[in-house]
């Protein structure tokens, strides 16, 4: 490899864990002091690293937390984007049965960072925009498996397929931010259950 790319890698494999640790040590903090609460300063120190290392990576606390929930997003992402082939009702409503069990179980085991999540989606708009963007991709994932199920003759036609992904979604965050928030007692598994049996009767055909 010639010097001057090796060198270029070896800076670029410093940036990368220095944005790494800075990462890991706001998470910390915001979870131990809440977003608002939390400071730059705090971050910088947790890290053990400058203020302008900081700002080479962040634009600032807002800019922190979007990062991080990009990566904790990629989870549910995950989940959103699983296999959807269904053969019959019965198979739809067992997979979306257990994508919507797995999503609200991640909402569950990641709940101290959505606590903070949910703080900053109040108190920041950037935030909030960050996660009107996520709400989003969530939706279409969702819209593409119900144009899947209506061109298979699974779901009904009359009904329009993004309107119904966003019910759909909206059903499942209402739920995540209670369970977030632990305002529920209900078991995540009877939360989806009963949700899927909604929607699947109102929307797939016998």
């Amino acid at each position: 490899m010639n010097p001057s790319n090796e060198h270029a890698s070896a800076r670029k494999q410093r940036s990368l864990k220095t944005r790494a640790k800075l990462l890991g040590a706001a998470r910390d903090v915001f979870i131990e002091h809440g977003f608002q609460k939390a400071t730059i300063s705090q971050i910088i120190k947790k890290a053990e690293t400058g203020y302008g290392t900081a700002y080479l990576h962040f634009t600032g606390k807002d800019d922190i937390l979007i990062q991080l929930m990009d990566e904790v997003m990629k989870q549910f992402y995950a989940i959103a984007q699983m296999t959807f082939i269904p053969r019959s009702k019965e198979e739809a409503s067992a997979m979306i049965e257990k994508q919507a069990g797995l999503f609200l179980e991640m909402a569950n085991q990641e709940r101290a960072m959505m606590q903070v999540i949910e703080e900053g989606i109040r108190l920041s708009e950037e935030v909030n925009q960050k996660w009107k963007e996520i709400r989003e991709q969530f939706i279409l994932h969702i819209s593409q498996d119900i144009i899947y199920s209506q061109q298979n003759g699974l779901a009904r036609k009359d009904v329009d397929h993004t309107l119904i992904a966003r019910g759909w979604f909206f059903a499942n965050e209402m739920y995540l931010w209670d369970i977030v928030r632990n305002e529920y007692n209900h078991p995540v598994d009877e939360i989806a259950r009963n949700l899927t049996a909604i929607y699947t009767g109102g929307l797939y055909v016998e």
